[in-house]
């Protein structure tokens, strides 16, 4: 999953770009510098894999956990330490639960008391999960934390207590809204990511340079990208090489990618829908427009929003935020760009940039709900580039 770069002399004091190019070369793992990590409501550990040898960075994972047993499962089958399924706040008033000491702390609290679809949620009780966050940071006594969550938490009240929390526990704070197609990501996801470091004001490293860029004929117009920037990853990039997909179950006798690569078995309607729209980039308007007498009522009353609802994926661009109904194309833009279905599980997990040796544990239903919780390991490889240079 690493590409090739130029040799590197590791040289201190190192910013992130320099992390970055070390990290492509090699030369952090030949340095051979190792830190721990804890990586909390940690789902099947994307945050996490990011941070490993897989690409290219030497963080150490002692300990995790998440509510969801199939993801703990995942983590475990990945990262080969256990991941502690449960509430993380009866895990910390649970007297025989041990904390390890840990270098840093990652993860992202459930956001859904901060997102657009819950906006009545204001005493969500999600919004304050951030609260076992920070008093695992301080019994950890890690150096430094990370905490992603979706961009509404950024300028939130919320945001103003973690802050104010943080700061008494000797953290500096940093913090950016990401999009993740700016590095690498075959996608157009945004999220919001808290940098928190005792030793330094974490501000200079943090957020990371952009490695890559829309337009290529304008990386030299902008700041905030790296030297060299590539041009953003598309679904074609991601998907072409795959073939049809075959079932509609798990495909145990396979390895990845043909594994979790099945199709779903949609009625006769459905089907005709997909017809209907076949040029990527339609819609569910152009499905009204096309065939209104298999248009949903509900879609033909409701005039304006949910342009991406039951639309067509482009080849030449990044695929849209992979959410966990990824499946339902009546969910959002997830119909591929020719063929006449959704996508399939491997397709979502390639555009969140899971290798395709990357286990899966659990059901159809849990493994999408990990795929789509996940934060892109790539994304995370480059903030773990940030992280880095604040602990050297």
């Amino acid at each position: 999953m690493t590409s090739s770069a130029p040799s590197v002399s590791i040289v201190r004091p190192l910013d992130e770009e320099s992390v970055y190019d070390a990290r492509r070369s090699g030369a952090l793992r030949d340095e051979g510098r190792a830190f721990t990590v804890i990586d909390l409501f940690a789902g099947a550990g994307g945050l996490t894999l990011g941070f490993s040898e897989e690409y290219g960075h030497t963080f150490r994972p002692v300990w995790g956990n998440d509510w969801d047993a199939a993801a703990a499962a995942s983590y475990s089958a990945n990262f080969g330490i256990p991941c502690l399924a449960g509430d993380i706040v009866s895990l910390l008033t649970d007297s025989n639960t041990e904390i390890p000491q840990a270098d840093v702390v990652i993860g992202g609290p459930p956001c859904q008391g901060f997102s657009l679809l819950n906006k009545q949620r204001n005493g969500d009780k999600r919004r304050e999960l951030w609260r076992p966050f920070l008093e695992v940071v301080s019994r950890a006594r890690s150096r430094a934390f990370l905490m992603e969550n979706v961009p509404q938490l950024l300028g939130s009240h919320e945001h103003r207590l973690i802050r104010r929390e943080a700061e008494s526990l000797g953290f500096r704070l940093a913090s950016a809204k990401l999009l993740a197609a700016d590095y690498g990501v075959p996608q157009t996801r945004m999220r919001a990511f808290i940098l928190g470091v005792r030793d330094i004001d974490p501000k200079v490293v943090f957020p990371p340079k952009k490695t890559h860029i829309e337009h290529l004929e304008e990386s030299g117009l902008f700041g905030g990208y790296v030297d060299d920037p590539a041009p953003w990853q598309t679904v074609r990039d991601a998907i072409q090489d795959l073939p049809v997909p075959v079932g509609v179950e798990i495909r145990c006798d396979q390895k990845g990618p043909l594994d979790l690569h099945f199709g779903r078995n949609p009625t006769a309607k459905s089907r005709a829908r997909y017809r209907a729209i076949p040029e990527e980039g339609m819609n569910r308007f152009d499905l009204q427009r096309n065939a209104p007498d298999i248009t949903p009522q509900c879609w033909i009353r409701k005039k304006t929003g949910g342009t991406d609802l039951f639309g067509r994926l482009w080849w030449n661009r990044p695929a849209f935020t992979i959410r966990t109904e990824f499946f339902k194309p009546e969910k959002g833009r997830y119909l591929h760009p020719e063929q006449h279905r959704p996508i399939t599980h491997r397709e979502a997990a390639r555009f969140q940039t899971f290798p395709d040796s990357f286990e899966f544990c659990g059901t159809k239903v849990e493994i999408a709900r990990q795929i789509g919780n996940a934060v892109p390991p790539l994304l995370a490889a480059r903030i773990a580039d940030s992280v880095y240079a604040a602990l050297v």
